[in-house]
């Protein structure tokens, strides 16, 4: 039996950039966001639509962080990586990393199947437990055939870039539910919790699951989901929680 202190604990979370609403009733969301990755308690916080820099929410709210936002929300202790997936007419976003565990390295691939959606993957390398962790941050795109391709891709990096022995994560917005995506990763030898979906979108009614952690290497253990008027203000999905046992 491994000792409880192999217990990995992952968030993954798609944040909105920070800022929910629309119009004249926006709000800047970031700062709640902080303290709720903080309170999550996680080892690793895999992030989406996380932004760099946008000179034009910079003007508009007075308490826009001066940093990026990977760095803003990284807890104390924690180390954070980004890498953009868009550049966009007033900045930049992409995905991050944040670890209570130190990082060795880390790289971006770019994912975008068309011109319309600017996609990516974040490739990170931490030390844990005296083993080397790889973790992949993705956000796959809108359209079905995209998502395919980009599996496909996400199969050919792992082949590429993960050692066949290393533990790995693979986490993010995979905006796709049901048994096809749940398919084709555990032909790469990825595996999720196999228990009761836990639905994370839209955050204020979660209908379905379109975040996910897979693993390799590892033994799922738990997975959830919080809920409530707290958390549909943050961003429009939740966070998916996935605890983990190393092999």
């Amino acid at each position: 039996m491994k000792h409880p202190d192999q217990l990995i604990r992952v968030v993954t979370y798609n944040i909105h950039k920070g800022v929910q609403g629309i119009g004249p009733t926006r709000r800047l969301e970031i700062h709640n966001l902080a303290q709720a990755v903080e309170g999550l308690d996680a080892d690793v916080v895999c992030l989406q639509e996380v932004r760099q820099l946008n000179r034009r929410e910079e003007k508009r709210f007075k308490h826009w962080p001066q940093v990026g936002q990977a760095d803003f929300l990284a807890p104390l202790g924690y180390g954070s990586v980004y890498r953009t997936n868009a550049v966009t007419r007033h900045g930049e976003h992409g995905n991050a990393l944040l670890s209570r565990w130190p990082v060795l390295s880390h790289q971006h691939e770019d994912m975008s199947d068309h011109r319309f959606e600017q996609r990516g993957l974040l490739h990170v390398a931490l030390s844990a437990f005296g083993r080397e962790l790889h973790v992949v941050v993705v956000h796959l795109g809108l359209v079905r055939a995209s998502r395919v391709r980009q599996v496909e891709q996400l199969k050919r990096f792992i082949e590429r870039e993960v050692p066949p022995g290393a533990p790995l994560l693979l986490a993010g917005d995979f905006n796709e539910v049901g048994s096809r995506l749940r398919q084709a990763l555990e032909a790469m030898d990825l595996r999720a919790w196999s228990g009761m979906p836990q639905p994370t979108f839209p955050a204020r009614l979660p209908l379905a699951q379109l975040d996910h952690v897979f693993a390799r290497g590892l033994q799922p253990v738990s997975l959830s989901a919080p809920q409530g008027r707290p958390w549909w203000r943050m961003s429009d999905h939740l966070p998916l929680i996935a605890e983990f046992v190393m092999l």
